[in-house]
């Protein structure tokens, strides 16, 4: 009988300490656009898959075709390539990814895929959910899907970029 109340004590107690944990989370509120200053864009922080992904890949370097041949890695590894060319200008950095709030996510999905080397480069006003990928002359290749799950999990979840809140669950 002395068992029977000791166990339903700590029932009891677990079950408050779940409620407290629950109403009292500081995470409870990430994802939600809650007192987002009027007008800042939402931003989408689902990490994507690449299948849900659409991207343009311009060629930053003096390498013709550059482009093109990681164009068809990316198709090959499911995204939706949209565009391919030449950028404007020349990138020294291993690529360069532009993006507005709707492709937060996508944008994080495609930094693994150059080891988190690919710069940032949000974009407030931009309104679709495409990423630009800009190749540049430190790029080598995209990494395989081992180095992509590492480098996912050393990035962490997506986060809205300064200027915009994160969109609830479920929005885009």
């Amino acid at each position: 009988m002395r068992a029977l109340v000791v166990v339903g004590l700590l029932a009891v107690l677990a079950l408050v300490f779940v409620v407290v944990a629950m109403v009292k989370d500081s995470q409870s509120n990430a994802g939600t656009a809650e007192g987002c200053p009027k007008g800042w864009p939402l931003a989408d922080v689902t990490l994507r898959e690449p299948k849900d992904v659409k991207i343009n890949v311009y060629n930053g370097t003096d390498e013709v075709g550059l482009a093109g041949s990681v164009a068809d890695d990316f198709r090959n590894r499911k995204f939706q390539v949209k565009k391919e060319g030449n950028a404007p200008k020349a990138v020294d950095d291993v690529a360069v990814l532009r993006f507005g709030p709707k492709g937060v996510g996508s944008a994080q999905l495609l930094r693994a895929y150059f080891l988190n080397s690919a710069k940032l480069e949000p974009d407030l006003k931009r309104k679709d959910d495409t990423v630009d990928v800009i190749l540049g002359n430190s790029f080598q290749q995209l990494a395989t899907t081992t180095e992509v799950n590492q480098s996912l999990g050393d990035l962490g979840s997506p986060e809205a970029p300064p200027g915009t809140c994160p969109a609830p669950v479920g929005e885009k």
